[in-house]
């Protein structure tokens, strides 16, 4: 799940900014954490204690009400909420948070459940959980020695996402999308056209788009096959909150996590 928040907070600075280049400086003052590293956050601390999902995200988010980037209109209303629901969305907040999940010890079965709650709690919309479950499947899949074609196997025969695409050409067409239907498989093609975590984050960011989270979706792919630089896992950890520390760090050094039942 850092590789995440790695690529959230690189992709910051671009969301609003695109770029189509990869050279970039991958952390300047510029960047910060954004409602991705929130939810991711949320998601992971919510594993580690056990508890449930929905309310410890509403929790989290409530705390940093304002982080970069804002949170959709949608789910702003879901926090500001003393009674909040699921409101039956598609939005990739439902790939982006889910990562921790696919860090879960166990049958297969445990990871999609958990990624269907994770999402279900505001993104109820079957493509909402199906988003979810994928990159969760492909973290556990890369996780479990699966290649590059395992991860395009379990994109396009279990969840039909069309992967043939290069950067390059999403690039040339790009334009800013919140959709899972969109973001899940572009950020797939990105890991898969790359060499190592960070090449993986770049190219994520320079197709353009919704650029901190689909390299937030990319980067947890990436973390899971390539592992991350500790250089770059410092500077990423040093970006976030104390509070968000003390979660990241022991999921860190506990995973794989076992569910507690």
């Amino acid at each position: 799940m850092l590789g995440a928040i790695v690529g959230d907070i690189v992709g910051s600075r671009f969301e609003f900014n695109n770029t189509h280049r990869t050279d970039f400086e991958l952390f300047t003052p510029e960047c910060g954490f954004t409602d991705d590293t929130v939810c991711t956050v949320a998601v992971a601390d919510a594993l580690l204690r056990g508890v449930d999902f929905g309310p410890t995200l509403h929790s989290w988010c409530r705390r940093y009400a304002n982080p970069m980037g804002a949170y959709g209109g949608r789910f702003r209303q879901w926090v500001a909420s003393d009674d909040p629901q699921p409101y039956f969305s598609f939005g990739n907040g439902a790939g982006m948070r889910v990562s921790p999940c696919g860090w879960i010890d166990g049958p297969m079965d445990d990871v999609l459940e958990a990624a269907r709650q994770s999402a279900a709690c505001t993104h109820n919309h079957p493509e909402g959980i199906k988003g979810a479950q994928c990159i969760a499947e492909c973290i556990r899949t890369l996780r479990d020695g699966g290649g590059r074609e395992a991860v395009r196997a379990v994109a396009t025969t279990r969840y039909g996402y069309d992967v043939s695409e290069t950067c390059d050409e999403i690039r040339r067409t790009n334009r800013f999308d919140v959709t899972c239907q969109v973001t899940v498989p572009q950020s797939i093609v990105c890991f898969l056209e790359s060499t190592d975590f960070e090449q993986a984050v770049r190219l994520a960011i320079s197709i353009g788009g919704d650029s901190d989270t689909i390299a937030a979706m990319t980067g947890s792919l990436a973390e899971a096959f390539y592992g991350i630089p500790d250089a770059i896992a410092r500077q990423a950890l040093a970006c976030l909150t104390q509070e968000m520390r003390d979660v990241v760090i022991p999921f860190i050094a506990q995973r794989p996590i076992q569910l507690i039942r």
